[in-house]
């Protein structure tokens, strides 16, 4: 439908999982896309869609924790296909631990990925979107984690927590310049890091390999665990100028798990 057409969006953690499948809903609205992960090399589903679109994305490797690494980043982005006009914005890590146990070293990395990073990139994009005149639309990355805590999951909850007010502050600042700030808050979704999380689970829950995976994916309302591909509308659409006069807001796309 071309609802992107000549834009261009920046992904970051999209190496694979939602990020990626964001970054495949984009390409096919005819936006050009900058997408963004650790690994030095484009990762091989990146690589395989680069050759699928090679006038129309490239992979950067970046550190979101690193501000200098983040100006690279956009830097890059900018020389490739001009001034930014979205952020989609998803690195993230995820781990684990009774609260009593969770040492300062989890609190750290997940602190420094989740909420250091997102803001980093955040502040960067909206400056050049703002030092460009343009109006854009950023989307942040949070969790139906976000909208609660777990006994099990502290440091993660409180991270998405964070993605969501700074979300809604954004959002207020970059108004009068006419960008828009909003968020996406997943429920479970089956991507390859839900081996390491259901192997967690089982370690601290005393559950076989495999059944917190099923068990969470049946208490879902609509009956299954998420796909990356079911963020994508909700992705595209924020992105969009439909959602012209949506601003502040994080929207859950979980299959009911959360209603707000």
């Amino acid at each position: 439908m071309n609802r992107l057409a000549d834009k261009h969006a920046l992904l970051t953690g999209a190496g694979g999982g939602i990020g990626l499948a964001v970054a495949e809903a984009y390409l096919a609205e005819g936006a050009s896309c900058t997408v963004a992960d650790l690994a030095p090399q484009a990762p091989a589903a990146v690589a395989e869609l680069m050759a699928r679109h090679p006038e129309k994305l490239q992979y950067v490797r970046a550190d979101v924790t690193d501000a200098a690494s983040v100006r690279q980043l956009l830097a890059a982005a900018q020389r490739r296909f001009g001034p930014l006009d979205i952020l989609f914005n998803n690195a993230a890590v995820f781990d684990m631990a009774p609260l009593l146990e969770s040492d300062l070293a989890m609190y750290q990395r997940i602190f420094d990925v989740n909420v250091k990073g997102m803001f980093l990139v955040m502040q960067q994009v909206l400056q050049s979107m703002r030092d460009a005149g343009r109006s854009g639309s950023v989307i942040n990355l949070a969790s139906q984690a976000g909208r609660r805590g777990e006994a099990l999951v502290s440091h993660y909850c409180a991270s998405k927590a964070a993605v969501i007010s700074y979300t809604q502050s954004a959002a207020l600042a970059m108004a009068p310049h006419g960008i828009r700030v909003n968020g996406i808050a997943p429920g479970v979704v089956d991507t390859p890091m839900w081996g390491h999380v259901d192997a967690l689970f089982a370690r601290y829950e005393g559950l076989q390999p495999g059944e917190k995976k099923r068990a969470v994916g049946l208490a879902v309302p609509l009956g299954r665990m998420g796909k990356p591909s079911d963020l994508s509308g909700a992705a595209v659409f924020l992105a969009s100028d439909e959602s012209a006069y949506i601003t502040a807001q994080t929207l859950n796309v979980d299959g009911g798990s959360v209603m707000s």
